[in-house]
């Protein structure tokens, strides 16, 4: 097991790892035969801190797949597009917060975080997004470390709902409270109906109190958890019948905040496992632009990385169906896409066979709250500390040379779903 240090909550805090060891536990676990990392070029060269990056085999990716003509709405603190790495890629957005400012306006620096790990340039030593093809729809809302008092509490679910009324194929939700709300459930509701493909963070409190978090314990979202270099999910995460795949989440750098002076290196979160996974849906679907949100879902799941985890038939309480590899579909064709209109989540009909969906907005949320939800205080998912698996699933990466060191097998399976 590895320990990780510097454990905060909400949006969290870099963690201390070097990039020289975590450089060295990637060539020896994510891709056999690699010698490890070249060195920064500079302080600001994130680039060559995305460890993940080499380990899934991006620029073979890159050749026939970018995530060009996908567009993500980001759920998240706002997202800033003037960084030199998200120039020319944020869309008009909505900030949902009911405050002074603008999607565009980012109280923490974590929303930026995501949108740059998801579709950033790379340009000026910046964070190089694993889709960066892909274009950013910001949607601002009330988490922690916002400030107004006088905020619109159900922020969430306005959001999702603008969301699921744009041209957007993927919303993106590096966020995550343990307050289950039948507003924002509904909003999840229908932007599944409208062909949307939602992907929530699935908690950072695992070695805590485990607490399902909403919304990625809502039957129609997807659960992501967090994986380290050394191919382990990380015991931050939360485990149970919410997790539904992995992603890499652990030494992730980030800007340190909201004056976008310098990044920060090592932060450890189910937020950024989030982002990448939203990536490779981007990949996947910007490969398949015909394809419904389902059958990209049941590609990440069919040709994700996984292994054993005591009984074959059931899925994986830390991996789910696996870790992502949009390689392995892209590259060496695995993953059938199956039945556009059926979820792979529930086995059920989503109501919508069209990619993306478009139809007449909905009615907005409603802006109070239910009772016992805290919606100002809605946490970010952020920051967590060890790494511990005692199921030892393997790690395999989509690139014809990357080979996963550990055995797994990759298999694929209709979950019995948490209820809502």
């Amino acid at each position: 097991m590895t320990s990780r240090k510097n454990r905060v909550g909400g949006f969290g805090v870099s963690g201390l790892r070097g990039a020289t060891l975590c450089a060295l536990a990637t060539a020896m676990v994510w891709s056999a035969g690699a010698v490890g990392f070249a060195a920064p070029a500079s302080a600001e060269d994130m680039r060559s801190k995305q460890w993940y990056l080499e380990a899934m085999d991006a620029e073979k990716i890159w050749k026939t797949a970018t995530g060009e003509g996908i567009k993500v709405a980001v759920i998240d603190s706002g997202v800033n597009p003037d960084t030199p790495s998200l120039k020319g890629k944020v869309l008009k957005g909505l900030d949902a917060t009911d405050a002074a400012g603008e999607a565009t306006d980012d109280y923490t620096g974590h929303g930026t975080t995501m949108a740059e790990l998801i579709a950033g340039s790379g340009e000026g030593g910046g964070l190089h997004g694993l889709a960066p093809g892909a274009e950013i729809m910001p949607m601002r809302i009330v988490a922690k470390g916002f400030k107004p008092k006088k905020v619109n509490e159900a922020s969430i679910a306005t959001a999702i709902r603008a969301a699921a009324d744009s041209d957007a194929h993927i919303i993106s939700m590096s966020i995550g409270s343990e307050f289950r709300d039948d507003v924002e459930h509904e909003a999840i509701k229908y932007a599944q109906s409208k062909g949307k493909l939602l992907i929530a963070a699935a908690g950072n409190s695992g070695d805590e109190d485990n607490k399902p978090s909403y919304p990625a314990k809502y039957p129609e979202v997807v659960g992501v958890t967090a994986a380290s270099p050394e191919g382990e999910v990380d015991d931050y995460s939360h485990h149970g019948a919410l997790v539904d795949l992995a992603a890499p989440g652990s030494d992730i750098p980030k800007w340190c905040d909201a004056t976008f002076t310098r990044y920060c290196d090592g932060s450890d979160g189910t937020s950024a496992a989030t982002a990448i996974a939203s990536a490779s849906a981007a990949l996947i679907w910007s490969a398949h632009p015909e394809w419904t949100a389902n059958q990209v879902l049941r590609v990440m799941f069919e040709s994700a990385g996984a292994g054993k985890d005591g009984n074959k038939k059931t899925l994986s309480n830390y991996y789910g169906h696996g870790v992502v590899r949009p390689g392995a579909h892209i590259n060496r064709g695995l993953g059938k896409p199956g039945d556009a209109n059926i979820s792979p989540l529930t086995n059920k009909p989503t109501g919508s066979a069209s990619s993306p969906a478009s139809s007449q907005p909905s009615a907005p949320a409603s802006s109070q709250a239910p009772e016992g939800k805290p919606g100002a205080d809605a946490a970010v998912a952020g920051s967590s500390t060890k790494t511990e698996d005692d199921s030892q699933l393997g790690l395999a990466i989509g690139g014809a040379a990357a080979v996963v060191v550990l055995a797994g097998v990759v298999f694929a399976v209709v979950r019995k779903r948490r209820s809502a």
